[in-house]
């Protein structure tokens, strides 16, 4: 559901939701633990439609087939990413093919960390306005710096050009003086990986409640 942010959203954002891991550590596909109400995709999938984000593209690679029969992607452009195996980079290439040609900014959401908030996602953007707005802004929590991350327009060809699973970071290690750090309130939201993981996130939504 839309949020009353959203016209804090320049025209032409677009968030990608990177889903396509294996679970390797895991497991099991971690798309589909149950979570709340549903499950743990669907949770970082209803962040994103709260955010409003002019286009949204769910790049799913890894258990694909049971991602898209179980999980609601209405509002999603799907990427398929047959070679998810080669890291993080080759889902956001396969996104950012996605991507309309008006696209002036791109937010980058993990599929896998359903405790991102929609509201932290504007101030990230407001970074990036304007002449001499920032190329990157990423989001300063009070542990570390993390996920959601916002790239400028003029970011783009070199984060599709990227290999390898890290290699987001080295980016924004590279444009280190054009990059925003926004403080952001509260500890870097966990992601999942291992079973550890997992029980952590549902305990902190179990304390959220």
């Amino acid at each position: 559901m839309p949020s009353a942010s959203d016209a804090l959203l320049p025209p032409g954002t677009a968030g990608i939701i990177l889903a396509a891991g294996s679970s390797s550590r895991l497991g099991r596909p971690k798309q589909l633990l149950p979570y709340g109400g549903g499950v743990l995709l669907d949770a970082v999938l209803a962040t994103a439609r709260r955010c409003g984000f002019a286009q949204t593209v769910l790049a799913l690679g890894g258990s694909a087939e049971q991602v898209l029969g179980a999980v609601d992607t209405a509002g999603c452009e799907v990427a398929l990413n047959p070679d998810y195996g080669q890291g993080c980079s080759s889902s956001i290439a396969a996104a950012l093919r996605l991507l309309r040609p008006d696209t002036g900014a791109v937010v980058l959401l993990l599929g896998d960390q359903p405790g991102v908030r929609a509201e932290s996602v504007a101030p990230l953007l407001r970074a990036l306005a304007g002449d001499d707005g920032a190329a990157a802004a990423v989001c300063r929590y009070d542990d570390a710096v993390g996920h959601p991350l916002a790239f400028s327009r003029r970011l783009l060809p070199e984060l599709a050009a990227l290999h390898g699973d890290k290699a987001v970071w080295k980016l924004l290690e590279q444009h280190a003086d054009d990059v925003v750090e926004v403080p952001t309130p509260g500890p870097v939201p966990l992601d999942v990986d291992t079973e550890e993981d997992y029980r952590r996130v549902l305990a902190e939504l179990q304390g959220a409640g």
